[in-house]
């Protein structure tokens, strides 16, 4: 099975301090994240001056400004996450992002939920011609994964994945709905994954459970920071734990293509075989009478799968009470 590609974000939750920066890439990769993502934009072309208060925050400008990235950083976070062996990743949220992310090497590009509905924005995302995800969440639809195939399309991107998302933070289980995951991974034009803004490490291995192969999920280094993405978070022990149930699900995804696992191979003599249930004397007619089905399955027994196979047929030598009846008297 391909390992799963576990995206650490770390967002905003840097609270502008390089150093805690470093550290969330430090407890990213020894958390076993495949990458870790932060998000690189300004209060000027993220927000209008003009938005209004929502989902409990005032004065939205102030706020963004507050916890941009200082884009300066970039590129000594990327070498940092080079030399320490783990993707760097960040979502781009304007022209000039793209141009600096595409500039320092990055191997993909993150279209966030609520960008991915905006067709302008994707077809500039899809013009620096590297691979994208996309989270689909608030407001997206079907229709609108099409729309976003037929413009990657257009720019020659062949590597495409979509994540399940629900943009509520936190988002509360009821509203995951899980079985998303399982309809979208049945389009192989794309491959498909879960943002994830539950509180929980085990949500997402139920998502790989359900045909996710990309994980993203935030992490900061407390919930009790100051800023808006902290509460909602994992704190690093938890983030490791993630990582181990979403290894653990992998193992548990094969598909069972023999009678008998490597594992079950040590136990299969717990199956029945055809015993006795009387004496039986050679020539006599086995019956429901005189035979039965006992543990263990043995060598040169019959096993109990051809029970009704023996039935009407003539013993070819004696037995006693619970001997095992041999393979091949139907022959």
């Amino acid at each position: 099975m391909t390992k799963t590609f576990i995206i650490a974000e770390a967002g905003s939750n840097h609270n502008r301090d390089f150093n805690m920066a470093m550290s969330l890439i430090d407890v990213a990769k020894n958390s076993g994240a495949s990458a870790v993502k932060f998000q690189t934009y300004s209060s000027e072309t993220l927000y209008s001056k003009n938005t209004p208060d929502f989902a409990g925050h005032t004065n939205i400008s102030k706020l963004i400004k507050s916890i941009e990235l200082p884009r300066e950083w970039q590129s000594d976070l990327k070498k940092y996450c080079d030399e320490n062996d783990i993707e760097f990743m960040s979502t781009p949220f304007d022209e000039k992002a793209v141009d600096e992310l595409v500039g320092i090497g990055v191997k993909r590009l993150k279209i966030a939920g609520f960008e991915s509905t905006d067709s302008r924005f994707v077809n500039m995302i899809c013009s620096a011609k590297l691979p994208i995800i996309v989270s689909i969440g608030i407001g997206a639809n079907i229709k609108q994964i099409d729309t976003i195939l037929n413009i990657a399309d257009k720019h020659g991107i062949d590597d495409v994945t979509f994540l399940h998302c629900n943009n509520a933070y936190p988002t509360p289980p009821s509203d995951v709905n899980m079985n998303t995951i399982q309809q979208m991974s049945l389009d192989k034009r794309y491959k498909t994954g879960f943002s994830d803004h539950t509180t929980s490490p085990l949500t997402p291995a139920l998502a790989v459970s359900a045909g996710a192969t990309v994980i993203e999920k935030h992490f900061t280094l407390s919930r009790f920071m100051k800023g808006p993405d902290h509460p909602f978070a994992l704190e690093p022990h938890e983030l490791k734990i993630m990582v181990e149930h979403i290894r653990y699900a992998e193992k548990c995804m094969g598909t069972k293509d023999s009678n008998f696992t490597e594992s079950e191979n040590h136990f299969k003599k717990a199956m029945r075989s055809v015993v006795a249930k009387t004496k039986i004397k050679k020539g006599e007619i086995f019956t429901t009478e005189n035979i039965t089905t006992k543990r263990p399955l043995v060598e040169q027994a019959t096993p109990a799968s051809m029970f009704y196979n023996v039935i009407g047929q003539a013993s070819n030598k004696n037995y006693e009470f619970d001997d095992f009846i041999l393979i091949g008297v139907d022959e």
